[in-house]
């Protein structure tokens, strides 16, 4: 057996080892002045970088929670590999043949069962690779040529065929010296009748590698019709491959997106190739799990994520129902990032894969620039389930939307929003959205807080006493009492142009009838809108309206209601321009040219009839 290693093999590591270099492949370092280099501690969780590392002397510490050592010690606790182990990791990498105090050039063979896993799985990715030349790996070379990836591509990203055969994988492993239990622990191969046996069978290989490049597990995805297994199957949980903690394609992309300080999280492997193909080279996938709280760990070391160094990362979803949910799943995480965060959602469905294939390389670059803020998307996906028409509509799509924004940490962002929201909305009255909002996050605080959630208060009824009703309530006198005096343009104003619901009703009533314009007696015309009244609350309103008096003389009666009728009428005009600015607002002008154009028009046409009707008000006082 194996016995030491000698302590000049073990300099000659740390010599040949940079320090900055081996830890630049976990996360990302940025000058901290005097030859120093700071990044976010990878042993701990923090805001702002408190890990520092100083190549001349070849050490590293951590300000935050004392961790600290040289390369060797880095890699033990990184990889919880023992010092042989590490020493042994970093003698491959560098090239160094290590010696043994007890058997001259001799690898040792009691290596520990990561360094065992690690090296089997580099075997079965060769063994792979090489399959993928073989006759029966022609329906594997049909799937990637069908979607434009070319040999040179598979190899590239290391993808592989597994044969069909129960033990082809087995034989070959056993014979590369490796123990049936290490096959089974690793996930390479599980137990059957007989013995192990290969756990992919007749499926592409995507290896999957750590940060350091080191082959830890595999996706495979199913080619065959008479496969009853998984779309996607992937390896199971093992001593080193644990998917909550991995993503695909990071090994590949962590220097660019170190350098262009952007991730791209793409939803599987062949989206991660077509992605780098087509020029996006920040792109990487989870590994048969939703996107969480260890993977936003390696993107924010590797993306240098806090405040002095702003970077990106967007969500790429298809544009379905379910992609939808993914990314408002993601939302949910997007406050543990210091970094701004986006969506990139193709609007006819199509993945980033079957976008190159359809568009071209250059269609996939676009979508990721048309990358739209998580925030936005997550409020405009809420609004998107109401109908905007409507004043029902807007308001349940306020309260639908304001738990959003009010979950916002950051306050000037949360306000912001809220003005963003009333105006996406069209309700003109940023106070009333940002009462809501305001409602809901003290909500929210007091929830996080452990404090006895309070009730949000329901949306007030209308206030009897605001001018604006009493306003309807008098030209409502007038209707039932001197419909004459108001003449068509009363018919013209319709029942939700009035605030208060007991309102509308009275107004519905005189619609049913005909309107204003029907000749009758004073008697006979209270009689008819009794009789057609829904019911005796209607009954008992129409009869107040019939015996209060007006605030007006019965001299200035034509003037007063002029007034009247100017003031509902221009409110109703101001409602009508808010639902135009509303729909301009969730317009694209350059997609939707032609219906941004008519309703451009129709906003100018709506204001100058307000303008008209403010006047006319004006001059009737």
């Amino acid at each position: 057996m194996a016995g030491r290693i000698r302590n000049e093999d073990i300099a000659l590591v740390r010599e040949r080892s940079p320090i900055d270099e081996v830890i630049g492949e976990y996360l990302q370092l940025r000058s901290a002045g005097g030859g120093n280099l700071k990044g976010l501690c990878p042993f701990h969780d923090e805001k702002s970088p408190s890990f520092n590392v100083t190549p001349v002397r070849g050490l590293y510490h951590c300000f935050g929670c004392s961790a600290g050592g040289d390369v060797i010690k880095f890699v033990q606790d990184m990889e919880h590999l023992s010092f042989s182990e590490s020493v042994e990791r970093l003698a491959t990498k560098a090239g160094i043949q290590l010696r043994y105090e007890e058997g001259g050039f001799t690898p040792r063979q009691d290596s520990g069962q990561r360094a065992r896993l690690v090296e089997a799985h580099r075997v079965a990715a060769e063994y792979y690779a090489e399959q993928m030349m073989s006759g029966e790996a022609v329906i594997g070379r049909k799937f990637l040529s069908e979607r434009g990836f070319e040999a040179a591509d598979a190899a590239h990203f290391g993808v592989g065929f597994a044969p069909r055969e129960w033990e082809a994988l087995v034989r070959h492993m056993r014979g590369r010296g490796f123990a049936d239990k290490e096959l089974v622990a690793g996930g390479l191969a599980k137990e059957g009748r007989r013995g192990p046996i290969d756990r992919f069978r007749g499926r592409l290989m995507w290896p999957i590698r750590d940060l350091g490049g080191d082959v830890i597990g595999f996706g495979a995805r199913k080619l065959y019709d008479d496969d009853d297994g998984p779309k996607y199957l992937n390896t199971p949980e093992s001593p080193i491959f644990h998917k909550g903690s991995v993503l695909y394609g990071a090994d590949l992309a962590k220097k660019e997106i170190a350098k262009r300080r952007q991730a791209v999280v793409v939803e599987g492997y062949t989206d991660v190739m077509a992605a780098h193909l087509s020029g996006v080279p920040t792109a990487i996938a989870t590994c048969g799990t939703s996107f969480g709280d260890d993977h936003i760990k390696i993107l924010r070391r590797l993306l240098m994520d806090q405040d002095e160094f702003r970077g990106e990362v967007i969500f790429t979803f298809d544009g379905d129902s379910a992609g939808q949910k993914a990314a408002l799943r993601a939302f949910a995480d997007e406050q543990k990032f210091v970094t701004q965060t986006f969506v990139a959602v193709q609007a006819d469905g199509l993945d980033p894969c079957d976008l190159r294939i359809r568009h071209g390389d250059a269609a996939v670059r676009d979508l990721v620039a048309s990358r739209q803020p998580l925030f936005e998307f997550a409020v405009r996906s809420a609004i998107s389930q109401h109908n905007l028409d409507t004043a029902e509509g807007r308001l349940a799509a306020l309260d639908a939307a304001a738990p959003i924004v009010a979950r916002i940490k950051d306050r000037a962002l949360r306000q912001m929003y809220a003005v963003s929201l009333d105006r996406w909305l069209g309700i003109m009255d940023e106070q009333f959205v940002l009462r809501r909002v305001r409602e809901l996050a003290a909500r929210e605080h007091g929830r996080r807080n452990g404090q006895e959630p309070a009730a949000v208060p329901e949306r007030p009824a209308y206030d009897p006493n605001d001018p604006e009703v009493l306003r309807e309530r008098e030209l409502l006198k007038l209707a039932v009492q001197r419909p004459a005096l108001l003449g068509p343009v009363f018919d013209e104003i319709p029942a939700e142009a009035f605030m208060a619901p007991p309102h509308q009703a009275v107004r519905g009533v005189i619609a049913a009838v005909g309107g204003v314009t029907v000749v009758a007696g004073a008697a006979e015309w209270v009689a008819l809108l009794h009789e057609n009244a829904a019911d005796e609350q209607v009954r008992g309103l129409i009869t107040q309206l019939a015996v209060e008096p007006t605030r007006s003389a019965q001299e200035a009666d034509d003037r007063y209601a002029g007034e009247l009728l100017a003031r509902i009428k221009e409110r109703q005009l101001t409602r009508m321009i808010a639902d135009v600015k509303s729909k301009l607002g969730r317009l694209n002008p350059v997609e939707q040219a032609e219906e941004y154009n008519k309703l451009f028009g129709d906003l100018v046409a709506l204001e100058q009839q307000r303008r008209e009707w403010r006047e006319r008000g004006l001059g009737s006082q």
